[in-house]
Formats: C-alpha cells, structure tokens, sequence
C-alpha cells in the first residue's frame, strides 16, 4: 500500500502501538497502511457516507486486514464507547470548523482514554489550534506538506501534563503553527513568501481603486485585515530567522564540543 506525501506525513505523527480511529477514512488507505506497517495493531475506519466506506472494505479485504482493521458508518466519533480503547484519533482533509464540531460532540469517555489526536484541517487551520488550546490540548508535533501546489499543515495534540502551564498561543503561533515556526520549517517558509507576496498585491491593487462613500469604508477595512495579516506574516518570519540562528549556534558548538 503506498501512500501519498500528505497522508505519509500524517502517518508519522502517529505514536507506534496504539488502537487507531481513522474519521472520515474514505479509502482507508492510512489505517491499512499503518497495520500493514506494523505500527498500529488494531484500527477502526470510519466514515459518514456508505461509498467511501464500502471503498474502504474492499481495499481492507484486498489487504486480508479484515481481523484488524474494523469498518465503520458513523458521524465522527459519536458511534465510538470507551469499550473500543481508542487511543490515537486521526481526523484528516476535512474543513476546521467540522473538525471541532466532531470533537465537541465526541462522547467524554472516547476523549479521556484518547492519547493523542492528529489533525490535518483543510481549512481555518488557526481556529483548530485555538480550540486545541482552549480545551488544554497541547501541540507536540507539526509537518507541513506541498503537495500537487496545495499546503497541507498537520499537528499531533496531547494533554497537558499536571506541572505544565496551560497551553497558550500567539496570533503568529495560532496561524502559522507553533512547532512549525520554532522548527523553521521549509515548507513554512516557501508559504509565508508566497503568501507575502500575495498580501502585498492586494494591498496594492487596493491602493489604486477608487474612492467613494461605502466603497472607501470597505476598502479600509479590507487594508486593515491585509496588514494584519502582512504584520504576522512579518513576526513569524522573524520568529524563525531566530530559530535558525539559534540552531546554527548550537550546530558550532556541538563541533567545537566533538
């Protein structure tokens, strides 16, 4: 089974030996890769509609994985007990503002025995790490993937430990991601030049429209949002400049140590 970037990617911030549910599994190509991989022991694939799932049976019967890995129709994660022992939840491709519904109306004893939760929102990414945040979550690990000229960020979310701080993030933090700005991600960089560059287009463009009335109020307002938005942009590629300075510092002096 071979999988693509995105989903490899995702793959890899799954922690080896924990009972999976894969929401939203579509092909269920993650979960029988993972099994086959020997990475996850018993996994459980889920999804909404009846095709995507009936997709997922045959992949899985091709496998011979149907002792492994359970198919199942049902909204995210309402159809799960604490009988099942789900430990990692992986929710991927799917919409933000779906992911925290799904979470939200989760049964209470599926999150308390969950270890870890991987997301890959496709959309209103900065609301999913808030959220995150909000219910103590804490982000351990990220990856950022351009594949076929789309970006792809991803997060693996534990709780907190007792003698932690409450997880909070800043509004570069949030929109950008937390491991991904102090690990100066190479993906991260390519987004935030494009996206610079975009912004500053914008604000361009907005420069030379004509003013009047209504119109003028709207195009401030529009000016307003694309400078701050050119101000994160800015933090975060300050941020990282730090973080590969301070990397670079450690490299020298782990030769001059060696």
């Amino acid at each position: 089974m071979k999988l693509s970037e995105r989903l490899l990617a995702a793959a890899s911030l799954v922690t080896p030996g924990l009972v999976l549910a894969d929401i939203g599994t579509d092909h269920g190509f993650l979960p029988i890769w993972l099994v086959q991989s020997g990475l996850t022991p018993r996994a459980v694939a889920a999804d909404v509609n009846e095709g995507p799932l009936e997709r997922a049976r045959e992949h899985i019967a091709a496998q011979g994985l149907e002792e492994k890995i359970e198919t199942r129709r049902m909204d995210g994660l309402a159809g799960f007990s604490a009988r099942d022992g789900i430990e990692s939840i992986v929710i991927a491709g799917m919409g933000g503002a779906l992911m925290i519904r799904i979470l939200k109306e989760a049964p209470e004893e599926v999150l308390a025995g969950c270890r870890e939760l991987i997301l890959q929102p496709q959309s209103e990414i900065a609301a999913v790490r808030e959220y995150l945040a909000s219910e103590g979550l804490v982000i351990r690990a990220e990856e950022f993937i351009l594949e076929d000229g789309k970006y792809y960020p991803m997060m693996r979310a534990t709780r907190r430990a007792e003698d932690e701080p409450a997880p909070s993030l800043t509004p570069e933090e949030a929109r950008y991601g937390p491991c991904l700005l102090r690990g100066a991600h190479p993906v991260l960089r390519l987004y935030l030049e494009k996206e610079k560059a975009i912004q500053e287009n914008i604000l361009a463009a907005l420069g030379e429209a004509p003013q009047s009335g209504v119109q003028d109020e709207r195009k401030a307002a529009r000016r307003a949002e694309v400078l701050g938005v050119l101000e994160l942009n800015r933090r975060a590629r300050a941020v990282m400049q730090e973080a590969s300075q301070e990397g670079a510092q450690k490299d020298q002096e782990g030769g001059h140590h060696g």
